[in-house]
């Protein structure tokens, strides 16, 4: 069983909402993020847990330096502007990306200035104004930046954002491209779309997609939205799986095999909506933890072999992170 652990939950209409009881109990966080704003992204830093980045609609960024107990506001040009996605340098964490609706914003001196990346994503998409909804440093090297963009496919920078690439179309539909979840590993790039789950293993040139059983036989697709990789072995990865958006049923997908397979873990309740996000941190690489967009969280302290569903409900969920104490 892992020690006690921070559970952060970001959603829309309630703010950001903390527990430093691995979800016994749990503290709004009312100055200075209100207590009605949204929150679509958080993002702990890579050389410090405790640190932790927080983007919201129309009200910029946060910042927390004590595991989520007090914020500052991170004076930015984001505006009115929604942030859907954080991303720190894990070589150099005063550099900072957050994707915004659309395209994005850098800072390499932790957030004193920033420049607006031009990304040139698709200004208009099936969507309207596309969100940048994934930014991934490349750990492998730092000048490497992806971003998945909803609807627009996947982008890459190879000189730290200066300059961009789009890269090749993930599949017929053009909902093949609307990229929900990303991240990268030392042998592949991942992506989760409605469609399903993505590979890469050539650095985004080429994708093949894996489709996941669908919930019920009249649905058009398996819905998938957030994904992650398991910090100390790149092979188990857990993907938020559900019938559509929001969704009235859904599911955790996980692979140990580095996706060759799949299986649904099994949860003690069945989810209300899409798992629409989940969070682990490589200090507690044991420790998981799943939201649906309807406000059931989910914990596994065992790598997702056992869950519990926490007593503590939410209205609507959009990001979640866990950090250890």
């Amino acid at each position: 069983m892992a020690d006690n652990f921070t559970i952060l939950v970001g959603t829309i209409g309630q703010g950001m909402n903390v527990s430093g009881d691995s979800g016994e109990t749990w503290t709004k966080i009312r100055n200075p993020i209100p207590t009605e704003s949204s929150i679509r992204a958080i993002r702990t830093y890579p050389n410090d847990p405790h640190r932790i980045l927080a983007g919201s609609d129309g009200l910029g960024l946060f910042r927390s330096d004590d595991n989520g107990v007090n914020w500052s506001t991170v004076d930015s040009p984001i505006g009115d502007l929604q942030v859907w996605s954080v991303a720190v340098d894990p070589a150099h964490t005063d550099t900072i990306f957050a994707g915004t609706r659309p395209e994005g914003f850098r800072s390499r001196d932790g957030g004193k200035t920033w420049d607006k990346l031009n990304m040139g994503v698709n200004k208009e998409c099936p969507i309207g104004t596309p969100r940048t909804t994934n930014m991934v440093v490349d750990h492998r090297d730092s000048n490497t930046i992806w971003a998945g963009i909803e609807v627009d496919g996947v982008y890459k920078s190879l000189d730290g954002g200066d300059n961009w690439l789009h890269m090749p179309e993930l599949g017929p539909d053009p909902f093949h491209g609307d990229i929900h979840g990303m991240a990268v590993t030392d042998s592949a790039v991942y992506c989760t779309s409605p469609f399903g789950f993505a590979t890469s293993k050539d650095e985004g040139e080429s994708w093949d997609y894996h489709y996941f059983p669908k919930f019920n036989p009249d649905d058009v697709r398996s819905y998938c939205r957030g994904m992650i990789v398991k910090p100390d072995n790149p092979d188990v990865m857990f993907v938020g799986n559900g019938d559509f958006i929001p969704g009235v049923v859904g599911c955790v997908q996980r692979t140990q095999d580095g996706g060759k397979s799949w299986a649904p873990v099994n949860l003690p309740v069945e989810p209300n909506s899409v798992v629409y996000w989940l969070g682990n941190n490589a200090e507690i690489p044991n420790v998981v933890v799943a939201a649906t967009i309807f406000g059931y969280v989910y914990v596994s302290t065992d790598a997702g072999d056992s869950w519990t569903k926490l007593q503590k409900e939410f209205g609507e969920i959009r990001s979640i992170a866990v950090t250890p104490n």
